[in-house]
């Protein structure tokens, strides 16, 4: 092949600058928020914005000092909300979480409650907060732990009233120190389309032996 090539115009004068400026910057350190700095307040100030009706909804961005299970709580306790049942799939929890379903139960407000987690978290603190929610939840029959690779991070909530309520998004029940987003909402077709979920992995991966009771045993007897 021949090629006529004219370089008479090339230029191999390379400038190189070696002060630029560049384009990505390094992030800046954010401090892990301490459990002391993590108030119980900013839970209730959302609480008392939030009113509950029919169809209702609210998308809410929280930062790190919002804990999940806290506005949980403070949504039942100003709204005096009879739980029939309440499940929550989450990657994690804490202590204080586990307290705070502990004092529900106790004070009559959740009949039924299960709790999804991963695998991961389980394996981490099976001889820790696993022991904890075991000890603190498994009140009267009304507590169910089941353990799954599941990165859910949604709660049911059902009332004696009939009222069916979502909680989802990026939030675990404790917090992470990040910023957060939420969605909580009135809806019937969503609770049903999650409570199916939630039921099969329940069955499937439960930890607590439970005994029939006496109407879930006759249907057994009577179905045979």
């Amino acid at each position: 092949f021949n090629f006529d090539l004219n370089l008479d115009d090339f230029d191999l004068n390379i400038n190189i600058n070696d002060k630029f400026n560049s384009r990505y910057v390094k992030p800046k350190y954010c401090p892990e928020i301490s459990e002391s700095k993590l108030k119980y307040k900013n839970a209730q100030k959302l609480a008392d914005e939030i009113t509950l009706s029919e169809a209702m909804r609210y998308y809410v961005v929280v930062d790190g000092t919002f804990i999940f299970g806290d506005l949980l709580e403070a949504i039942i306790v100003k709204n005096n909300l009879k739980c029939k049942k309440i499940t929550i799939s989450t990657l994690s929890l804490s202590e204080n979480n586990i307290d705070s379903l502990h004092n529900l139960i106790e004070g009559g407000f959740i009949e039924e409650l299960n709790i999804i987690i991963s695998d991961y978290f389980y394996s981490h603190e099976r001889e820790n907060l696993i022991r904890y929610m075991y000890q603190e939840l498994d009140i009267d029959d009304k507590f169910q732990l089941a353990v799954a690779s599941s990165h859910m991070k949604v709660t049911t909530l059902e009332t004696f009233k009939g009222n069916k309520l979502v909680f989802h998004g990026s939030a675990n029940m404790r917090s992470s120190s990040n910023l957060e987003q939420l969605m909580i909402e009135e809806n019937k077709d969503l609770y049903d389309f999650n409570n199916e979920i939630f039921t099969s992995i329940i069955d499937k991966y439960a930890t607590v032996k439970k005994s029939l009771r006496r109407n879930q045993l006759w249907n057994v007897i009577d179905n045979k």
